[in-house]
């Protein structure tokens, strides 16, 4: 009976020569750099590479900040300016709303204020009355509220209604000479206009007349 064989060891050669008989160059054995080469050359490589990649990166990302930044900045500063201009309104509503109240009231109250001047020009403004009159006219003080209109004003169509006209060479503008009504304002609103009698100067043509008719010493008596 034959045995087996018995596996003869394998023999294995390795080429430990540091010039390549064929080429002529010199090899580099496994695991080493070649000559000339800087160690860790490769990682530092990789490393700028990450490095240059989060730069960007990082640089997309403030880019991305600033611009929403800048969106958000201009959304406050358009809210914040028609807010202004919305609280503007309101309280410029809210005066105006005041305004006419105050303007209803005291118009109310001019009749009463005619009727205390009235008592006051025939010295009926006494005792308990007085007390009264001295009231209601506070509280057109604490409105705002003054009366106008004064004999011997120049008239003003915007401050006095004129309920009678005569002439006279004893005034050069028209002129309010008699008062039979005052007239009221708020600042510069007109609430009443002041009843007046106006009296009118007199005409060139007609101080003329006058003096021909009563004979000029430069032409002479008038004739018969």
């Amino acid at each position: 009976m034959t045995q087996p064989r018995e596996e003869e060891p394998r023999v294995v050669i390795r080429d430990k020569r540091r010039i390549d008989p064929t080429s002529g160059t010199v090899r580099v054995p496994a695991g080493e750099q070649p000559a000339g080469a800087r160690p860790g050359a490769d990682a530092a490589g990789e490393q700028m590479s990450e490095q240059g990649t989060a730069v960007g990166q990082t640089t997309t990302v403030d880019d991305d900040t600033a611009r929403q930044l800048a969106e958000r900045t201009e959304d406050l500063q358009r809210v914040t300016a028609e807010y202004a201009n919305y609280r503007r309104r309101v309280d410029r509503d809210r005066q105006l709303v005041a305004d006419q109240a105050a303007e209803r009231f005291a118009v109310q109250l001019f009749p009463i204020v005619d009727d205390i001047e009235r008592a006051r020009d025939h010295g009926d403004l006494t005792g308990a009355f007085k007390v009264v009159a001295d009231r209601v006219l506070g509280l057109l003080d604490g409105l705002d509220v003054t009366a106008f209109g004064t004999a011997g004003d120049p008239f003003d169509p915007a401050l006095h209604e004129a309920v009678m006209h005569e002439t006279s060479t004893q005034v050069a503008v028209p002129t309010a000479t008699t008062v039979l009504r005052q007239g009221f304002r708020r600042g510069d609103r007109v609430l009443r206009t002041a009843m007046v009698a106006v009296t009118d100067p007199q005409t060139p043509a007609a101080a003329s007349e006058d003096t021909v008719a009563e004979g000029d010493p430069a032409t002479g008596p008038a004739s018969d």
